[in-house]
């Protein structure tokens, strides 16, 4: 399996070191869209002479290259997420659990409907769609 991390890296121009591999791994494995604190804090035991900036710089770069998506649901937070195929995100404003929805038909209609929205000749590079609710678990506390 790092094989797999090891050439995907590589497949895109990065020098695939450890502390590359282990931050994209991390990414991959842990689908709940961690910022950069968390993604440092949960590799820091494992790799002592990990720091944030090499994880920040790290993600920037696997983003910079496609391997990666940020996505901000909080206005101080920029998070990151593996999964690079169109999908929408749900976020649970009591828990603060993000969960990713797969619809294309939904996703087509909107990115129809935003660039038939946009000034002519614009041309739309990237939309984020989520929605903020309350996921079934704290939905049923109340």
């Amino acid at each position: 399996m790092e094989n797999n991390y090891f050439s995907k890296i590589a497949k895109k121009g990065i020098r695939p070191s450890v502390q590359r591999i282990a931050v994209y791994k991390y990414l991959c494995e842990h689908p709940d869209h961690p910022t950069v604190d968390m993604v440092y804090t949960a590799l820091f035991p494992d790799y002592p002479t990990l720091s944030r900036t090499t994880v920040y710089n790290t993600l920037k770069l696997l983003t910079e290259h496609g391997l990666v998506r940020t996505i901000q649901l909080e206005e101080d937070k920029l998070r990151y997420d593996a999964t690079t195929v169109p999908h929408i995100h749900f976020k649970c404003m009591e828990c603060g659990k993000i969960q990713d929805i797969y619809d294309e038909e939904f996703l087509s209609k909107i990115t129809s409907k935003c660039t038939e929205l946009l000034p002519e000749g614009s041309v739309a590079g990237k939309i984020q769609t989520c929605i903020w609710g309350r996921c079934n678990k704290c939905a049923s506390k109340k």
